[in-house]
């Protein structure tokens, strides 16, 4: 009986034999005659009752896919706005989130609610903020505790956008490294999509695996969704309403007319955003789970 040995990109090193005997054959055997007539041999003992292939001293290291343990779910933490627990289940630790969406549509209301509650659990936050658009007066009134914040400013000396998205995945690769957050931000909400669409899908996998196994959360912010299938949760932001009054009436009385410059009568002044978060992907259920919305709102925090 001949044999042949034919390898696969798949299992480079671990060759697959095959009987050759019968290979000029196109058409299977009728149905009741054995395709394979030669004697098997009998189970010796400590035979693990596995596939043939897999009995092969050469494929020792191989385990069968019915073998392989199911990986456990990863822990979930609050994100900080009950409706977006409510519809997600948190923000998974170990795993990458994506939150996209156009401006104004709740990005950084969603950032900020996340910082805030991790560092009220304690824990060390590192946001890398590639446009360095991040406003500090926002992160002191959202109620973040600045000591264990971490900012990181790639955009402060640099006007070009790939400088910028340079800087940010080497200041990723290194927080990956030392470990020790229990929140990563990757700011990428400013930057052009063109630009945020020249990370390989490579590199989203290298994070993905660094942050495997870890207690961080990887948050990426940005318009368009970018790291395909490395994201285990995806979460689509839009804006519904905006909420407003006027300068100069009795409908604001936070804001008193001023008489030497009054305020243009058409002008108005933002109370607030009605968003709407849309779960696209989450593969924190073994079953595709369907997609669902919901909606909520972020007032204004006067600075006055």
């Amino acid at each position: 009986m001949s044999s042949a040995v034919f390898s696969t990109s798949a299992a480079q090193g671990r060759p697959f034999v095959f009987d050759s005997e019968n290979e000029a054959e196109v058409c299977p055997e009728p149905l009741g005659v054995e395709l394979f007539t030669e004697a098997r041999p009998p189970q010796r003992a400590g035979n693990t009752g596995l596939p043939r292939a897999f009995q092969d001293s050469r494929l020792a290291g191989v385990t069968a896919a019915s073998r392989l343990a199911v990986r456990p779910a990863p822990e979930m933490v609050s994100s900080g706005i009950a409706a977006m627990d409510t519809l997600t289940g948190g923000l998974p630790r170990g795993c990458l989130t994506e939150i996209c969406g156009p401006a104004s549509s709740g990005r950084s209301t969603l950032m900020l609610s996340a910082l805030a509650a991790a560092t009220w659990r304690r824990e060390f936050c590192a946001v890398i903020d590639a446009s360095d658009a991040l406003d500090p007066q926002s992160v002191a009134s959202a109620g973040i505790e600045l000591d264990r914040l971490l900012w990181v400013r790639c955009g402060e000396n640099s006007h070009h956008a790939e400088h910028r998205l340079e800087q940010l995945l080497r200041v990723t690769d290194l927080l990956l490294e030392s470990g020790g957050f229990g929140l990563i931000v990757l700011d990428l909400g400013d930057l052009p999509p063109l630009t945020a669409r020249r990370i390989p899908l490579t590199t989203w996998f290298r994070f993905r695996r660094a942050v495997e196994h870890t207690p961080t959360v990887l948050l990426a912010v940005e318009r368009q969704s970018i790291a395909g299938s490395c994201s285990s949760l995806l979460i689509k932001l839009g804006l519904i309403k905006l909420g407003s009054i006027k300068l100069n009436t009795s409908e604001n009385p936070e804001r008193p007319m001023n008489s030497q410059f009054p305020a243009p009568a058409h002008a108005q002044l933002l109370t607030g955003l009605e968003i709407t978060a849309e779960l696209v992907r989450s593969r924190m259920e073994r079953k595709p789970v369907r997609s669902a919305e919901i909606t909520f709102a972020s007032k204004t925090a006067w600075a006055g």
